[in-house]
C-alpha cells in the first residue's frame, strides 16, 4: 500500500513517506538516503555512549554532594537530611526517570520533553514547556561560573574584587562555552572525568572517617526549629532535572538501550555520592547543625582527614561546578535545536557547526547565563523549583494522557504497569511539586507569572512571523522511506501516526487567536 507524503506532518513528529512508483529512480535515492540522515552538506558529531551519558545525567542531576549541606541546617539536624536524600528517590526520582526513560526512547530526537508535550497536547503547550524549560535552565546554569569563582577567592581573594571577577566570570563562560562548541562526545568525556575527580575524595573521606562513625548522631532532630521551606526546596533542588538529558536525545548511540541502563546508574551514583558524605560528615562529628551551610564540607574534610583532604574537596567543588555548567548548557542548546528542527524557533537555531553542535542555540544560552548571573542563590533556587514543577505537571499529564490516547505508540522501553498503575506512579510526585510550589514566596509567583505570561504572548507572535515570512522556519520533510525497501529497519507507522503534530502552521489571525486558547488535534497521515 502506497503512502503519500503528508504537507502537515513536520519531522520529528512524523516521517514523510513517498509513492516511489510515482517517482524517478533518483528521487527515490534520495529519499533513502534523507532517511538514514546521509543529506549531502551534513555534518555528524560522535554520538553519546553509555558512561559519558551517565555522567552528564549525573550532572544535570547533582554533580557532587556540593550544595545538601544546607539539607542538615534546615532539616534542624542529620536525620531528616539522611532519610530525605533515602525517601525522596523512591518518591520523585525514579518515577521521573521511568517516566523519562520511556518517553525518550519512544522519541528519540533532540527536544525532549517539547516532543513529549507536543504530541499529547499539541505545540501551543510543547512551546510553553519548552520556553518555560530553557528559561529555568539558562537561570540555573548562570550560578555555576560564579560558584566557580567563590571556591577560588577562599585561596585567591583577589576574586572579591569587581575588577577581577567581571573578567573572570566572562572568561570562564566563554571558555566552558567554547567546550560545548567542540561537540558533545568532548563534553560527554569531560564529566567522566570530573565526575570521577569530584566523588573521590568524599570515598576516601568515608573510608577514613569510619573508626571513628558515632551512628546515634545521624539521629539528632530539633522538630521546632525544622525550616520546612528550606529543607523541601533543598531536596527537590538536589534531585531533580532527570528529564534534562531527553533534551540531547537524537545525540545519543541506541538510545533505546542506552537511556534506561544511563538513568539507572545516574540515580544510583546520585544516591551514593549524597549519603556517603552526609554519613561520614555528620556520623564523625559533633559540631551544631546550625554550622551546615554551603561549603561547609570543606571544613568537614579538614577535620577529618587534615588540610589536604580540605583543599582536594574545594578544588573538587569548584571542578564539579564546570561539570554542571556543561551538561545544562548542553542541555539548554539541544533543546533550542529541536524545537527548531520542529518548526518552533527559526531555523537558525538548528544551525550546525562543523563539530555537529548548534552554534547559535549556545550563543544564546550563553548569553543569557551571561545577563542573568546577578541574580541571588535563594532566589534563583526557589524560582527554578517553581518553573521546573509547572513544567514537570504537564510532563506527568503527558505520561498518563499518551498511555491513554496513543496506547499503539512504539515503546522500545515501556515502565511496566497498565495505565492505572502509570497514573498512581504519578501521584506521589505531583503532590510534591504542588507542595514545592505552595512553599514559594509571592515574589516567586509575581516572576513565574510574568515568565508564563511572555511564554504565551510569544507563541502567536512566532506564528506570525512565520506567516509574514519574516524570518524562516523549517517545515522538513525528510526521514523518507521508500515503501519498496522492506529490508531496510522501517520506523514504527505507529509512531509516525500517532505523534504527527502540525507545528507553527501558518494559521489567520484569528486562528492565532483561538491557538493560544485550545491545543491543535492531531493531524493523522493519509492512507492510500
Amino acid at each position: 500500500m502506497a503512502l503519500l507524503c503528508s504537507e502537515a506532518a513536520i519531522w520529528p513528529f512524523s516521517y514523510c513517506f513517498c509513492n516511489p512508483l510515482k517517482k524517478k529512480k533518483k528521487k527515490t535515492r534520495d529519499c533513502l538516503k534523507l532517511w538514514m540522515g546521509e543529506e549531502e552538506g551534513a555534518k555528524h558529531s560522535p554520538k553519546l555512549t553509555l558512561l559519558p551519558l551517565i555522567a552528564l545525567i549525573f550532572y544535570d542531576v547533582s554533580g557532587g554532594p556540593f550544595g545538601i549541606e544546607d539539607s542538615v541546617r534546615a532539616g534542624a539536624g542529620p536525620l531528616l537530611s539522611l532519610l530525605g536524600f533515602m525517601i525522596f528517590p523512591l518518591i520523585w526520582s525514579i518515577p521521573e526517570a521511568l517516566i523519562t526513560a520511556e518517553l525518550s526512547t519512544s522519541f528519540p530526537q533532540n527536544g525532549g520533553y517539547v516532543i513529549w508535550i507536543s504530541s499529547a497536547f499539541g505545540p501551543f503547550w510543547g512551546f510553553q514547556e519548552g520556553f518555560w524549560k530553557w528559561f529555568s535552565g539558562v537561570m540555573d546554569n548562570a550560578l555555576y561560573p560564579v560558584l566557580f569563582l567563590d571556591y577560588l577567592k577562599h585561596s585567591l581573594p583577589i576574586f572579591n574584587h569587581l575588577a577581577a571577577r567581571v573578567p573572570a566570570l566572562l572568561g570562564i563562560t566563554v571558555s566552558l562555552t567554547y567546550l560545548n562548541y567542540r561537540g558533545l562526545h568532548i563534553v560527554g568525556f569531560s564529566a567522566v572525568s570530573l565526575a570521577a575527580f569530584s566523588l573521590f575524595p568524599f570515598l576516601v573521606m568515608g573510608i577514613i572517617s569510619i573508626p571513628r562513625l558515632q551512628p546515634r548522631q545521624w539521629l539528632v532532630v530539633d522538630f521546632e526549629k525544622v525550616d520546612w521551606r528550606g529543607y523541601f526546596n533543598s531536596m527537590f533542588w538536589n534531585l531533580n532535572y532527570w528529564d534534562k538529558a531527553s533534551t540531547l536525545a537524537g545525540e545519543v548511540e541506541n538510545p533505546s538501550k542506552t537511556f534506561p541502563k544511563a538513568l539507572l546508574g545516574a540515580v544510583v551514583l546520585v544516591v551514593l555520592s549524597y549519603l556517603i558524605p552526609l554519613l561520614a560528615g555528620t556520623g564523625t562529628l559533633s559540631s551544631s547543625y546550625s554550622q551546615w551551610t554551603d561549603g561547609y564540607f570543606a571544613e568537614v574534610g579538614m577535620l577529618v582527614g587534615g588540610l589536604w583532604l580540605k583543599w582536594w574537596i574545594q578544588a573538587a567543588a569548584a571542578m564539579s561546578n564546570l561539570g554542571l555548567f556543561e551538561a545544562e548548557m548542553s542541555g539548554d542548546a539541544f533543546q533550542l535545536l529541536g524545537m527548531s528542527e520542529m518548526g518552533m524557533l527559526p531555523a537558525i537555531f538548528a544551525s550546525r557547526s562543523k563539530y555537529g553542535t548548534p552554534t547559535v542555540s549556545i550563543l544564546c544560552s550563553a548569553t543569557g547565563v551571561i545577563f542573568l548571573s546577578w541574580m541571588s542563590f535563594q532566589e534563583i533556587l526557589e524560582f527554578l523549583n517553581f518553573l521546573y514543577s509547572i513544567g514537570m505537571l504537564l510532563e506527568l499529564a503527558a505520561f498518563i494522557r499518551l498511555r491513554i490516547k496513543k496506547p499503539d505508540l512504539h515503546r522500545p522501553y515501556r515502565v511496566p504497569l497498565q495505565t492505572f498503575g502509570a497514573t498512581m506512579l504519578c501521584l506521589p510526585p505531583a503532590l510534591l511539586l504542588v507542595l514545592v510550589m505552595c512553599l514559594a514566596s509571592a515574589k516567586t509567583f509575581i516572576v513565574s507569572g510574568i515568565v508564563i505570561i511572555i511564554g504565551i504572548l510569544l507563541y502567536p507572535v512566532l506564528v506570525h512571523a512565520k506567516n509574514r515570512k519574516w524570518a524562516h522556519f523549517d517545515d522538513i520533510e525528510h526521514r523518507v522511506l521508500p515503501s519498496d525497501h522492506q529490508d531496510m529497519a522501517r520506523p514504527s507507522l505507529e509512531v509516525s501516526d500517532e505523534a504527527s503534530v502540525s507545528l507553527l502552521p501558518v494559521l489567520t489571525p484569528s486562528e492565532v487567536n483561538l491557538e493560544v486558547s485550545e491545543t491543535l488535534p492531531d493531524e493523522a497521515l493519509k492512507l492510500e
